[in-house]
């Protein structure tokens, strides 16, 4: 492998958008693999930015450093079937949490135009809704 072909850790992080730091945790949780010390200091093949810019990409999904790294051992194993499985489970969460959004934003706009109906000595209904727990399920039939 020529020079060219490496990183030192700062070029790394340059090319994958990232501070060294991060780089040296993705190492420690064994994302990345720590090269051998060659002429006084370690280079990285430029095939590890690929894989830090596929790391971040992952967590802008959502997927945890441990899914990361087990879906790094599947594609290196190159088992489709596991690796959507794991896909599977992460879109299976994101739609949850689209669908508690969704309850959340029905549950707010009501409380807004309970508040701009309510009489003005009253209390407003969205400060009773947020004090009480109990009433803030129960404000989604209203």
């Amino acid at each position: 492998m020529s020079a060219s072909d490496q990183f030192t850790i700062g070029q790394l992080a340059k090319a994958a958008s990232v501070g060294v730091e991060t780089i040296r945790y993705y190492q420690r949780r064994g994302l990345l693999a720590v090269p051998d010390v060659s002429s006084g200091f370690r280079t990285y093949p430029v095939a590890d930015a690929e894989r830090i810019r596929f790391i971040k990409r992952a967590q802008e999904l959502g997927f945890s450093l441990e899914e990361i790294s087990h879906l790094l051992m599947l594609e290196d194993s190159n088992d489709k079937p596991a690796i959507r499985d794991i896909a599977s489970e992460r879109l299976d969460q994101v739609r949850a949490k689209l669908a508690d959004l969704q309850k959340m934003e029905t549950m707010l706009a009501q409380l807004i135009d309970a508040c701009a109906s309510a009489p003005q000595q009253a209390q407003c209904p969205i400060i009773k809704a947020l004090g009480h727990s109990s009433h803030c399920h129960k404000t989604s039939g209203t």
